[in-house]
């Protein structure tokens, strides 16, 4: 149970702070110089990490490389030393996700689910249909389940309550992943979960 309090923990830092909603765009007078573009996980191996992002979560790819290819000190071409997939979920300029694969040498052993340590990153997704995506999740090759979906209800500003459908999962290389259902708002006005 305690990686699942330490990300409800993460999620409401998270969900503490008010956000503009996912259509409103930042406020020419509040934007900054940088746009953070895109996380990148290093995988061992692609073709065993894409059915959990493309498939169970529905990202696009929009990009299937292979990169680091070039020509060596004489003059002879080498080979392509990673392949890089990136994918995307609703915006084609923001939070989109990158899975890199080293293509020498031999992958390292996965490592053992554990605790997120420091060094360690938690990716969070919402998705507004948990109920019907989480059991294709869970029957993914490699995905483990750390929490199905439950409900949870996270101190908002000004005493109000943010309901969410919280769900966790580990990915085949062991990344801590939350999925999770946004059901009201900070002021506590309810959405249903999809019933179709």
């Amino acid at each position: 149970m305690r990686p699942l309090l330490i990300s409800m923990m993460l999620t409401f830092a998270a969900l503490a702070v008010p956000a503009p909603a996912a259509a409103e765009p930042v406020a020419e007078s509040e934007r900054i110089a940088v746009d953070f573009r895109r996380t990148t996980l290093v995988v061992r191996d692609i073709e065993a990490s894409l059915p959990l992002y493309r498939d169970g979560l529905g990202l696009t790819v929009i990009y299937d490389q292979l990169i680091g290819a070039g020509v060596d000190a004489e003059g002879k071409p080498t080979p392509a030393t990673i392949r890089l997939v990136l994918l995307r979920a609703n915006d084609t300029f923001i939070g989109n996700l990158g899975l890199m694969q080293r293509l020498q040498g031999d992958p390292p052993p996965r490592a053992p689910n554990a605790r997120a340590q420091a060094g360690q990153p938690i990716l969070v997704f919402n998705a507004s249909d948990l109920d019907t995506r989480f059991p294709m999740i869970e029957k993914l090759p490699g995905v483990e389940i750390e929490t199905a979906p439950v409900r949870v209800e996270y101190p908002g500003l000004n005493g109000s309550v943010i309901p969410v459908m919280f769900s966790a999962v580990y990915d085949p290389d062991g990344f801590f992943i939350e999925i999770n259902q946004l059901l009201g708002t900070a002021a506590g006005s309810e959405q249903k979960p999809n019933d179709d």
